[in-house]
C-alpha cells in the first residue's frame, strides 16, 4: 500500500503560483512513476503530468504545458507540481497518484491516490 497525502492548494489570483507537494509513505517511493491529475467543478477527472521514477521523463497535458513544472524528489518521498501562470480554468482539486506500472507511458493506469487538494483561482 502506499499513502499519499496532498498539500499546497488555496485561493490565487489569475496570473499567480501555487506549488502542490504530495508526500508518500508506505512503500519505496521510487518505485513508483507518480502523476498529478484533477478534476474541475461539473467536470470529469482529467491528466495534468506526470513523472518517472528517478525523474528523468515528464509529460504534460497540453493546456498546462510551460505553465506547469512537475518534480519529484525520491530522498523526501515527495512529488510537486509547479503552477504559475494560473489560470480560472485550472480551478479544481487537485490528485496526486502513483503507480508501479509504466506500460503504456504516459498514459498510466493509477493504483494509488490522494484525497485531493482545492485549487481556486480568481480571476
Amino acid at each position: 500500500q502506499v499513502q499519499l497525502v496532498e498539500s499546497g492548494g488555496g485561493l490565487a489570483q489569475a496570473g499567480g503560483s501555487l506549488r502542490l507537494s504530495c508526500a508518500a509513505s508506505g512503500r519505496t517511493f521510487s518505485d513508483y512513476r507518480m502523476g498529478w491529475l484533477r478534476q474541475g467543478p461539473g467536470k470529469e477527472r482529467e491528466f495534468v503530468a506526470a513523472i518517472s521514477r528517478a525523474g528523468l521523463r515528464t509529460y504534460y497535458t497540453d493546456s498546462v504545458k510551460g505553465r506547469f513544472t512537475i518534480s519529484r524528489d525520491n530522498a523526501k518521498n515527495t512529488v510537486y507540481l509547479q503552477m504559475n501562470s494560473l489560470k480560472p480554468e485550472d480551478t479544481a482539486v487537485y490528485y496526486c497518484a502513483a503507480t508501479s506500472d509504466g506500460t503504456n507511458w504516459p498514459q498510466l493506469r493509477y493504483d494509488y491516490w490522494g484525497q485531493g487538494t482545492q485549487v481556486t483561482v480568481s480571476s
